[in-house]
């Protein structure tokens, strides 16, 4: 049995992170639906707890409490995702990549190295735009268009590469692409001479992390997308199965 309060709790939380990390009252209720009142006793709460702060603007923002959660939990799924991660090695040979979105950026979480002595590395931690990344992409693409649009318009989508795609309009117009096609290429628009596929991972409600393999352009360009596009889904869906949340009490 579900606790109300606890869910709106969240929901408030969750509203905050997809206006990334702050946001105005009438923001949050838009998101959530809640009633004013109902959302006041919730931020109260929750600033006492540092789990949320208020700006100088009278919005509300995600606290510093949160930072510690979250890094536990990012270490923890980190932990759990290395064997699906090494499969995704096996398969490719190539090096795997675990990525979230935190707020209006995405966060590599986990990685298992290619064993080719010529490899790729996106360090544990790091912070890029979405717009840039094949993991980006994935993220971005389970979002409302409009959603996507507002964090594109906040973060200014710079330019990374002569390959990045600058323009909100032809990121949605690529964002089509990876929901039709079931993954999403980074064809040297992060960094030049490197290519990667990231799939996403869902917990059977929504996507809440992206997986992906990136190497050499020659070597990811050899090799037939379709073909390892599926086998990564399939890696990705196991591991977001043990994601997935239990409903109900047992």
């Amino acid at each position: 049995m579900s606790v109300q309060s606890i869910e709106r709790a969240l929901d408030v939380l969750e509203s905050l992170a997809e206006h990334g990390g702050a946001a105005g009252l009438s923001e949050i209720a838009a998101k959530t639906g809640l009633p004013y009142g109902t959302i006041h006793r919730l931020l109260r709460t929750l600033l006492a707890r540092g789990y949320v702060r208020q700006e100088s603007d009278r919005r509300y923002a995600l606290g510093a409490g949160l930072m510690r959660l979250g890094g536990v939990a990012e270490g923890m799924v980190g932990a759990w995702a290395r064997p699906y991660l090494a499969r995704m090695v096996e398969l490719s040979g190539e090096t795997a990549n675990l990525a979230v979105m935190e707020g209006d950026f995405v966060v590599y979480v986990a990685q298992v190295p290619s064993p080719r002595r010529l490899r790729m590395f996106a360090e544990v931690g790091r912070r890029v735009l979405p717009h840039s990344t094949a993991v980006g992409k994935v993220l971005l693409a389970d979002r409302a268009a409009d959603d996507a649009v507002t964090l594109l318009e906040r973060t200014g989508m710079p330019r990374r590469t002569p390959n990045t795609i600058t323009e909100a309009g032809a990121m949605l117009a690529e964002l089509g692409r990876v929901r039709a096609l079931g993954y999403a290429m980074d064809l040297g628009e992060e960094e030049l001479g490197v290519h990667c596929l990231a799939v996403p991972v869902s917990d059977g409600e929504r996507v809440v992390a992206a997986m992906s393999v990136s190497g050499p352009a020659e070597r990811i360009d050899a090799v037939d997308r379709e073909e390892l596009a599926e086998g990564m889904r399939g890696i990705a869906r196991a591991f977001g199965a043990e994601l997935a949340p239990v409903s109900g009490e047992r």
